[in-house]
């Protein structure tokens, strides 16, 4: 069986669980599923950068804490 190989990720998986994200854009007020707020999905993304860097920064911190359960 082969080993499951770790990726270094810079942001969680997003489909492990539904997304809460409203139908309406926070940054133009128009629809998300339209083509023309692709602009503003891109400039979220840019904008987010640093909140998703802090967010798996406390998650791999939660992690080293967490105490082992079988000593190898």
């Amino acid at each position: 069986m082969p080993e499951a190989s770790t990726i270094d990720r810079t942001r969680p998986p997003m489909a492990s669980k539904r997304l809460d994200l409203p139908s309406r854009c926070d940054i133009c007020g128009k629809a998300r599923s339209t083509r023309k707020h692709q602009a503003c999905s891109r400039a979220r993304q840019q904008r987010k950068t640093d909140e998703w860097a802090e967010f798996m920064a406390n998650q791999a911190a939660a992690k080293q804490n967490k105490p082992h359960r079988y000593a190898r």
